[in-house]
């Protein structure tokens, strides 16, 4: 059964795929959409065409793992993506995600300026890896 990751942003949306077996992520990529219920609904129509079973939500935590207006947001769109999707939602933390996201892609050269059009994208394939491996 494949899962789905995603990295939510009031602009950008990270998303990652797994492999069929579920055990390695397979596709990351980044959805621009600032209507929330669009992006509900593109994100259930993305993990339908997947086949896709469970979707992974990140979860951004307060680095004492307190939550603040950001986990609402992210609570809030959780049951919104249950309901269009129709798939459980688990809620995921996703604390430093996207720092360690950056990270790599200075690692690998990608200059800053380029950062923003897939950081959002290494941080859903990091929230994925993580669920995959704690599975």
């Amino acid at each position: 059964m494949r899962i789905m990751a995603i990295d939510y942003g009031d602009a950008r949306i990270g998303l990652a795929v797994s492999d069929p077996t579920g055990l390695l992520c397979g596709e990351a990529w980044t959805m621009e959409e600032w209507n929330t219920e669009r992006a509900a609904l593109r994100i259930a129509e993305e993990a339908a065409r997947r086949e896709v079973g469970t979707l992974v939500l990140g979860l951004p935590k307060n680095m004492d793992g307190s939550e603040g207006p950001r986990a609402e947001k992210s609570r809030a769109f959780a049951a919104l993506l249950e309901e269009q999707s129709g798939l459980e939602v688990v809620l995921w933390d996703e604390r430093r995600s996207s720092v360690e996201a950056h990270a790599i892609l200075h690692a690998v050269g990608k200059k800053e300026k380029l950062h923003r059009k897939t950081v959002d994208a290494v941080a859903a394939s990091l929230i994925l890896q993580g669920y995959l491996d704690r599975k």
